[in-house]
């Protein structure tokens, strides 16, 4: 591997580390209070079957709304599993309009698979 490869490499987990995070991870922030707003994109139905401890329902259709969002808070997005792609098209879309985003990877399958704690409405 060059030094530009090395380089590059640095550079691509960099900024992976600044918008991924993982369900130990927001586990974590939920459990020390952060600052942070959840932000699930997935269907109504889906939500309110069970989601994340704390989440806000922001489904497709209604992101450019910003309902619950904060400037002043980073918005942790998550969807269905690690193949959807709806929690990264509402990170583009709430980036646009200047909130701090950053993508739950693996969405709420991988949250229910590490046994985390499930909130129904």
């Amino acid at each position: 591997m060059s030094t530009q490869d090395t380089r590059q490499a640095r550079d691509f987990f960099a900024q992976r580390l600044a918008f991924l995070t993982g369900p130990y991870e927001l586990n974590g922030q939920i459990r020390r209070n952060e600052p942070i707003t959840i932000v699930d994109v997935r269907l109504p139905s889906d939500y309110q079957a069970g989601h994340i401890p704390g989440a806000i329902n922001l489904p497709q259709g209604k992101w450019h709304t910003l309902a619950g969002i904060r400037k002043d808070r980073t918005a942790v997005l998550y969807c269905y599993s690690q193949t959807c792609k709806l929690a990264s098209a509402a990170a583009v879309e709430l980036a646009s309009a200047g909130i701090p985003v950053v993508e739950m990877e693996g969405g709420f399958e991988a949250w229910v698979k590490n046994e985390l704690p499930v909130e129904r409405a």
